[in-house]
């Protein structure tokens, strides 16, 4: 039998939807003038990735998008329990979160992990990690900001290569395409699964390169 899901929010609700974004920007959510280090998790899942990076620094402000309401919703009421005053949650999908309300220049880092890779050729439109999506993330990127993704999927590792590489703005952090383990990176749940399946993960970074912009495609 399953169990019903609790709506109440047992203290401050630190949701805010797109059409808030887009209207005050992520420094108005956090209710500050200054704009400090904004950091986006794309997709963060069952949170305990972004509450992890949230913990290790105070000074720092996450923005978490994830599509999926009853993910927000249990991430909400987790915050909400917690000392956490710097994240702040968007019940959005990824690409019109970054077309309208996500300002040029403005993201220190941005993490997407595990999106779905949609292995079926017909789906693989839907992946996230589509040229014009990369595009639209390399335009919020301060200079030298940081994009990383991980996949645990090796044909979707070789699509993510391919899209990352393609992106003038986007310079390659690593030697090779790829690393298969990151010292001190926080772990998901879902990461941890995979591990102990031994699947081959993939962790890219890539930086903003100073001085490219990028248009709209």
């Amino acid at each position: 039998m399953s169990r019903a899901l609790k709506t109440d929010i047992p203290g401050t609700d630190w949701r805010a939807s797109l059409d808030e974004l887009e209207r005050r920007g992520p420094s108005g959510l956090f209710g500050i003038e200054a704009s400090p280090r904004l950091v986006l998790d794309v997709g963060f899942g069952r949170g305990e990735f972004l509450e992890a990076l949230a913990e290790k620094d105070a000074g720092v402000v996450f923005l978490g998008l994830e599509y999926s309401r009853k993910r927000v919703l249990k991430m909400a009421r987790r915050l909400a329990r917690s000392e956490l005053r710097n994240v702040r949650l968007v019940e959005a999908p990824a690409q019109p979160v970054f077309e309208r309300a996500i300002p040029a220049a403005s993201v220190h880092r941005c993490w997407i992990n595990f999106p779905d890779p949609w292995p079926k050729k017909r789906h693989r439109r839907r992946r996230l990690l589509q040229p014009v999506f990369v595009r639209d993330v390399a335009r919020s990127l301060e200079p030298e900001g940081l994009l990383e993704v991980a996949t645990d999927h090796p044909e979707y590792a070789a699509w993510i290569d391919e899209v990352l590489s393609a992106e003038p703005a986007l310079e390659n952090c690593r030697e090779v395409g790829w690393s298969s383990e990151v010292e001190g990176r926080p772990r998901t749940a879902y990461e941890a699964e995979w591990r102990a399946e031994r699947r081959p993960l993939h962790f890219f970074t890539y930086a903003r390169r100073p001085g490219v912009v990028a248009p709209r495609l």
